[in-house]
């Protein structure tokens, strides 16, 4: 399935001079939804997964699904003061200001193998606080997996030798 054909530009959102990827034309299909998920689950391969983590917002479409299907749990990454129990948290920046991402401190055991997921690779940064998020609980980072990459923006490069995997590239 050519997903490619799910997803609409929109120019000059959120803000003049972007190109945003709005993927709810993919969800709201039911084949292209399956047939996304079943992909995502194959860039995962035949590895043992503890917990999948979706980072707020957008990565919280699929990343419940890829877990379900691999027998994992699900871990929200959010926001700050998003999150109701005990949290740790990570500062990143943005191209207008800097951000935090909180994980409940007891949302990853020491050794589990964590496939971290988002449904846009852009810059990188906010994928690398949920690395140092992870690392520091303990948890082993198997894969970094992503619906969109946008190879022009080089986020793959701020992720180091995280085995970084996406469906679709732009």
């Amino acid at each position: 399935m050519d997903f490619k054909t799910f997803i609409r530009d929109i120019n000059d959102f959120p803000k003049n001079g972007i190109v945003f990827k709005d993927i709810t034309p993919l969800l709201s299909n039911s084949k292209a939804l399956n047939s996304a998920s079943d992909a995502l689950l194959e860039l995962v391969g035949n590895v043992k997964i503890d917990k999948v983590i979706g980072m707020e917002s957008r990565g919280f479409f699929f990343a419940p699904i890829l877990a379900s299907r691999l027998d994992a749990g699900f871990v929200p990454v959010r926001k700050s003061g998003k999150l109701p129990y005990e949290t740790i948290s990570e500062g990143y920046a943005l191209e207008y200001g800097d951000d935090r991402l909180e994980i409940h401190k007891d949302a990853i055991s020491e050794g589990e193998r964590v496939l971290i997921h988002d449904d846009v690779l852009a810059t990188g940064g906010t994928a690398k606080a949920v690395c140092k998020l992870v690392e520091r609980l303990g948890g082993q980072i198997v894969q970094c997996n992503f619906l969109i990459e946008l190879d022009f923006l080089k986020g793959k490069d701020k992720l180091g030798n995280y085995d970084v995997k996406s469906l679709m590239h732009y």
